[in-house]
């Protein structure tokens, strides 16, 4: 391996933030069931860890979706790889990335999930890179806005290296 990996966040800062966002979600769904979907691959390990800090029911399904190949630039090409195994037709979902960078991708998703009619419809994400939007979407949760560097770990990968480290980190090339 000839790249270099340098920490952004610490595993520590992550796992405090993931505990601060699980007790938001929950007080803003108190008294309701949410209906989590996790887009696959990177947007596992938070959704799972997410998960385990929410008080309320939760229920989760995967969604696998590419855009990036193996490079470290978005392809602008979406595809559904995998689809939903469960119909959101009236759940609350709450749509759980790892990473919103351009916003191409997850205004696809949600263009594709709001026909589906789920009583409701969120975006949580661990990472927000504002300044590479070119396509506005509506988050609702965010952990973490960081700049436009291309990072791995906890989820996030670098053609398929690095997802299973235990913090943020940036990828020198």
């Amino acid at each position: 391996m000839s790249e270099k990996v340098s920490v952004m966040i610490s595993e520590e800062e992550v796992n405090k933030k993931i505990r601060e966002m699980g007790e938001r979600i929950s007080q803003d769904y108190a008294g309701k069931e949410i209906h989590l979907i996790s887009v696959l691959k990177g947007g596992v390990y938070f959704s799972c860890e997410l998960s385990k800090r929410i008080s309320v029911p939760v229920s989760i399904d995967f969604m696998a979706v590419s855009s990036y190949g193996d490079d470290t630039k978005s392809s602008g090409i979406v595809k559904i790889v995998k689809d939903l195994d469960q119909g959101i037709e009236g759940k609350d979902v709450l749509l759980v990335e790892d990473i919103i960078d351009s916003g191409r991708t997850l205004s696809y998703l949600i263009e594709i999930l709001k026909k589906r009619n789920p009583k409701s419809l969120k975006i949580c994400t661990l990472l927000d890179k504002p300044d590479r939007r070119t396509h506005q979407v509506d988050v609702a949760y965010t952990c973490f806005e960081i700049p436009d560097e291309f990072v791995v770990g906890y989820g996030l990968d670098y053609a398929q290296k690095y997802r299973n480290l235990p913090y943020i980190g940036v990828v020198e090339l």
